[in-house]
């Protein structure tokens, strides 16, 4: 631990130069050289562009042989502009690291760095990866689980910040933890004609305006009133002139779930509404129904495992420890816990003082960078836990 306290600094450092400078999803090549470039010259194996994207594999070969078990950080940032005022703001318009990646990778960087010092020590191997492309569907992980070269993974562990507790708030959740999501994108075409001949014409605004109030009763009349699940329309085009019968909207939305029964019960559902749309209204639907994440499953054994290393921190670098509820918002470390048992937890990062504390997501977002230290602590403890380390 005094080598992670040392090296806080260089923790902040790092994160602010990765917050200046923000890349997309699937677009990080400067990032990912960063990356490459601080490993290179140490005692690991670095693989580069794994899965075919820009993601990274550091392994880190233990003095005696044991068990594989993977850390992982992701890296990109959102199509958002900055409006925080950080003196190291993003100087890419329209692109921000809201989402607190830049602190993942810089905390990680640097726990991996002090692991790879006392590598002798370890009885097995760690992962490291440095993954793309969480933002955007299909995401990196999928691909980077898809390559193979997690295959020999026992157990994976990840953490994100997020500002519903301070720095040295620690929360996690046991079996179904986050929420898989689906996008869907619903086309109806009717026939245009003048807004004072509507017999002579068949609206596509009433057709989808429809679909728009009954896609809502899937969940409260399909589903079971403890099962969780959400249907959001997020945009509806249906722009026209005010005296037009509209020919052609299209509507998307997006689709959350605690697990894999309920997604296979909206999406019948929804299908079956947009099939039943065309016989009620005499309209043309196309329907566009894609699952991008699953849901995110912490093996209960493993979160145990993580919980009784994280208990050593109370006092020191940690104020508590507490079971979370689910969390309707998704995460593509799900592709790694689907194949490999694991947990992913959660870090409190509220910013200081009593100013707004704004979400994940927002353009004044901001973390505690205190939380950097504690994130490289936790997992640290969660290292030394599963090797059985002093």
């Amino acid at each position: 631990m005094n080598l992670l306290d040392e090296r806080k600094e260089e923790m902040v450092e790092i994160r602010r130069h990765f917050h200046e400078n923000p890349e997309l999803s699937f677009k990080e090549e400067k990032t990912a050289q960063y990356i490459i470039d601080f490993y290179q010259g140490k005692e690991v194996k670095i693989q580069t562009e794994v899965g075919g994207v820009h993601g990274i594999i550091v392994t880190i070969e233990g003095g005696q042989p044991g068990k594989t078990i993977g850390l992982r950080a992701d890296f990109d940032a959102l199509p958002i502009q900055e409006e925080t005022g950080l003196p190291f703001a993003s100087k890419n318009p329209g692109v921000m690291h809201a989402c607190g990646h830049d602190g993942h990778t810089a905390y990680l960087m640097i726990l991996a760095d002090c692991l790879i010092r006392l590598k002798e020590e370890l009885p097995g191997k760690i992962k490291i990866i440095h993954q793309p492309a969480e933002e955007t569907p299909p995401g990196g992980a999928k691909s980077i689980v898809e390559s193979g070269e997690l295959d020999d993974v026992s157990e994976i562990f990840g953490i994100h910040f997020f500002p519903m507790g301070k720095a040295g708030e620690i929360g996690y959740h046991k079996g179904f933890s986050m929420a898989g999501r689906t996008y869907f994108k619903l086309g109806v075409q009717g026939q245009g004609g003048h807004g004072s001949s509507p017999h002579m014409a068949n609206d596509a605004i009433v057709a989808a305006s429809y679909f728009v109030t009954a896609v809502q009763t899937v969940i409260s009349r399909r589903l079971n009133p403890f099962e969780m699940g959400v249907v959001t329309i997020g945009s509806f085009d249906g722009k026209g002139s005010f005296n037009v019968i509209k020919d052609y909207v299209e509507l998307e939305g997006d689709v959350r779930y605690m697990t894999k029964d309920t997604q296979d019960k909206i999406a019948f559902e929804v299908k079956r509404l947009a099939e039943g749309l065309e016989k009620m209204y005499g309209v043309t639907v196309t329907l566009t129904y894609t699952a991008d994440y699953p849901p995110l499953y912490n093996d209960p054994a493993v979160t145990d495992l993580v919980v009784d290393s994280l208990q050593s921190g109370i006092g020191e670098y940690s104020t508590a420890i507490n079971e979370t509820d689910m969390l309707s918002g998704s995460e593509d470390f799900a592709y790694y816990l689907e194949k490999i048992p694991g947990t992913f937890f959660y870090i409190g990062s509220a910013p200081k003082g009593d100013g707004p504390v704004y979400f994940n997501h927002h353009p004044k977002f901001d973390l505690d960078e205190d939380a950097l230290l504690v994130a490289a602590k936790a997992v640290g403890d969660v290292v030394c836990g599963y090797f059985k380390l002093n």
